[in-house]
């Protein structure tokens, strides 16, 4: 569980350095994140 937690603040950290030009940019980067926590947590 730890371990996911991370990956969110970094995927979340990521994409507010990434993305943050526009709202919309963030707001995807954000999707792309929770679907790759989704993934993880399956796992």
């Amino acid at each position: 569980m730890r371990k996911t937690y991370w990956i969110a603040i970094a995927a979340l950290v990521c994409g507010c350095f990434a993305g943050c030009n526009t709202v919309d940019g963030l707001g995807k980067d954000i999707e792309k994140a929770g679907g790759a926590i989704s993934n993880s947590a399956k796992h």
